[in-house]
């Protein structure tokens, strides 16, 4: 038999799905550029669309890419009733490197990652961190998980935007949290339980949720 402390309180399930792959032929560093993304995959967008819960409050970044993702979803079955616009869930910006191939990124900064442009704590000449965006993506999260507490919500966003959320969820340090594999158009949730001790209070539910055979071609890191 389980053992545990009885669940009670309010539960904030948050859904978040990775914007639709970018056509990015020269695997260009796009960061928060305002980049179009492919929405052809209709099949995916059902699949991915029946999963969303009805009644859930809906946000997006406020970049093209997170925005058209979830008016496709909407298009494609899921309950939206209105979309809210969220600037503080956008992308890493990467500074000068936005616009630069990830080949030419690697081969001018020895301190280049395997798994991530830069080290989680480096910030580009111009741009933030992935310290930074995890910080201001974790502001907006306990905002919004206080403002609708109880509720879904569904928030389209960016790969390292949910990382970062991942990071928040688990208390993970950076340099783990840029470990986690987050396909275009997958979904990833996370609940949040009320009336936790703080110190585990998320709960993560699933990462990464994508029926292989309905994939987008895998999309660059930003």
């Amino acid at each position: 038999m389980a053992t545990g402390a009885k669940i009670t309180g309010a539960v904030t399930r948050w859904w978040w799905v990775r914007h639709a792959v970018v056509p990015n032929p020269e695997r260009r560093c796009y960061g928060q550029s305002d980049m179009d993304c492919d929405v052809s995959n209709e099949e995916l967008f059902r699949h991915q669309a029946k999963l969303l819960p009805k009644g859930a409050v809906w946000y997006a970044s406020n970049l093209l890419r997170a925005r058209k993702t979830a008016e496709h979803l909407a298009k494609a079955g899921a309950e939206m009733d209105k979309l809210h616009i969220d600037p503080d869930l956008a992308e890493q910006h990467f500074g000068n490197w936005q616009g630069l191939t990830y080949v030419e990124i690697a081969e001018n900064h020895a301190d280049n990652h395997l798994f991530w442009l830069g080290p989680p704590e480096f910030r580009p000449e111009g741009g933030e961190s992935f310290v930074d965006l995890r910080d201001r993506t974790v502001r907006s999260i306990d905002r919004l998980t206080a403002e609708h507490k109880g509720r879904d919500i569904v928030a389209t966003a960016h790969g390292g935007t949910i990382r970062a959320a991942l990071a928040h969820a688990f208390n993970l340090h950076p340099e783990a949290a840029v470990r986690f594999e987050i396909d275009n158009v997958s979904i990833t949730m996370i609940e949040h339980f009320e009336q936790a001790n703080p110190e585990h209070a998320w709960r993560v539910a699933f990462v990464n949720y994508m029926p292989r055979a309905l994939s987008f071609a895998r999309g660059g890191p930003a």
